[in-house]
């Protein structure tokens, strides 16, 4: 399957629902305008995508008319290619962005008027943020961002073929670390193998690099690959995403060199029951905690009651840009006592971690459960 262009009439059309959804919830809160800037909600928005969003860039929505673009002066010309039917409104290098916000928030949001803003951002400073309420003092400031990752959360078909694309991307850039693994080989020597393969299969740059490193270091759960080599007798942990019009698909695998070491099959199993366990779980109706029950009861067994607890067995997965896949600083994971109530359409990074060894999948949850999307080999990998 195929994804279609972000750029086909399909996806022009679903924009346009996209934005009528957002101001059908603006107008139930009573907001003249909300201005987006995190890189997935100004994407998920107008399909605005490039590398610029390193510098502060921001969508302003009003209740009804044009939207607006605020960019950098020199994305230009990249903002008339990819969007020519918004205004945009830039700022020159050395100019304060909190300027230009405040200026086309005050045409859209009068005195008194109600305005959203993404408070929990990440491309959103503190700094800019005061600036730009400090201007209009007069109006009354929401946190918009669980609005606008709201918006995200249920995958439109079109979503889910680009997703599917991504899949095979991930599944191929697996095989391509599985491959290149063995005694002697370098972390980073696993990470070229897996950027080329991404590459080759048509996924563009992730939201994430590679995580690849030693068992011994699977604790040190964001740290970056080196020029460490595999050895006998020993696990290297492979996390990776493939990417295809910004949406991911992430999958890990444990592989171990030359043998498995004592206590890995058990490992092995458990992290595989915990997988399916929850995978069974996840379906319409019930909530995040039921799901992460059911995974921690297949992984803890007996010893339930006194093992500690993983933070979350899995999160909400899609569009993503640098630095992460998952859409932000803070993103919806299947966590204990959560209450989220779980929808056809999302679509999950759904982890199974137990101590010295991790298998994980990105899932659809359809109406009738979840299905794989991601298809690497899930038995006890070992390389010579």
């Amino acid at each position: 399957m195929t994804a279609q262009p972000m750029t086909a009439p399909a996806a022009v059309d679903e924009f346009e629902t996209r934005v009528d959804a957002l101001r059908a919830s603006m107008d139930r809160h009573g907001m003249a305008a909300v201005a987006a800037v995190s890189p997935e909600s100004i994407y998920h928005l107008t399909g605005l995508d490039h590398l610029g969003y390193f510098t502060f860039t921001v969508l302003v929505i009003p209740a009804d008319g044009r939207l607006t673009v605020i960019t950098r002066e020199m994305e230009r010309p990249t903002i008339r290619a990819q969007l020519p039917e918004l205004r945009h409104v830039t700022f020159s290098d050395g100019v304060d962005p909190a300027a230009a916000m405040a200026e086309v928030l005050a045409e859209t949001a009068r005195v008194g008027d109600h305005v959203g803003v993404e408070d929990g951002a990440l491309f959103f400073p503190p700094s800019i943020s005061s600036r730009v309420r400090t201007r209009l003092h007069d109006r009354v400031w929401h946190d918009s961002t669980a609005l606008l990752s709201g918006l995200r959360t249920v995958k439109s078909a079109l979503e889910i073929d680009t997703m599917v694309s991504a899949a095979a991307v991930s599944d191929t850039a697996m095989a391509a670390a599985v491959a290149a693994a063995g005694d002697g080989v370098s972390e980073a020597e696993l990470s070229a193998a897996v950027h080329h393969a991404m590459y080759r299969a048509g996924g563009c740059q992730p939201g994430f690099a590679p995580l690849i490193r030693p068992l011994s270091m699977l604790d040190q759960e964001h740290v970056t690959w080196g020029d460490r080599p595999l050895r006998r007798g020993t696990g290297v942990f492979v996390e990776l995403s493939g990417c295809v019009r910004r949406y991911h698909a992430p999958l890990s695998r444990t592989v171990y060199i030359g043998h498995a070491p004592e206590g890995a099959e058990r490992a092995h199993t458990t992290a595989l029951t915990g997988l399916h366990a929850a995978a069974d779980a996840l379906r319409p109706g019930v909530t995040t905690g039921q799901v992460y029950d059911a995974w921690q009861r297949a992984t803890a067994g007996r010893e339930l009651a006194g093992r500690p607890q993983r933070h979350h067995c899995g999160y909400l997965v899609g569009i993503g840009f640098p630095p992460s896949w998952v859409g932000g600083g803070e993103v919806l994971g299947i966590r204990p006592g959560g209450d989220v109530r779980i929808e056809p359409g999302m679509t999950f990074h759904l982890m199974s971690w137990v101590p010295g060894h991790v298998v994980s999948d990105t899932v659809l949850v359809t109406e009738t459960g979840a299905r794989l999307l991601t298809s690497s080999p899930r038995e006890l990998t070992v390389v010579s």
